[in-house]
């Protein structure tokens, strides 16, 4: 079991950047990483995810602005978000995800991370 801490959220003007990190208490080997978050009125969602092998998928409305990336030796992901727009303000959710063929899928989620884009 793994838990995480997203750090990084903030205030930031439309078109600005802005970048989060999440550590995990353990290994993320084993894990697909991903980034999700819940705007106001909205559900959850999932923005970027990075797989064990390094590959990498996001939501439409993010690609070209948004890069998530994962480092193992640290057990850390990040996600570099540029030219945030305010449909981006936040919460912003780190996941960290395992599939078990017995036990099937486990999520685990940190506390998440208040982003704000001001227009």
């Amino acid at each position: 079991q793994v838990q995480v801490v997203e750090t990084g959220g903030g205030l930031v003007q439309a078109g600005g950047s802005l970048a989060l990190s999440c550590a995990a208490s353990a290994s993320i080997d084993m894990y697909t990483m991903g980034w999700y978050r819940q705007g106001p009125g909205k559900q959850r969602e999932m923005v970027a995810t990075v797989t064990r092998d390094g590959i990498s998928n996001y939501a439409d409305s993010v690609k070209s602005r948004f890069t998530a990336s994962r480092d193992n030796a640290k057990n850390t992901v990040s996600l570099q978000m540029n030219s945030l727009k305010s449909e981006d303000t936040a919460v912003y959710y780190c996941n960290a995800a395992v599939e078990y063929l017995l036990t099937g899928r486990h999520d685990y989620w940190g506390q998440g991370t208040l982003v704000i884009v001001s227009s």
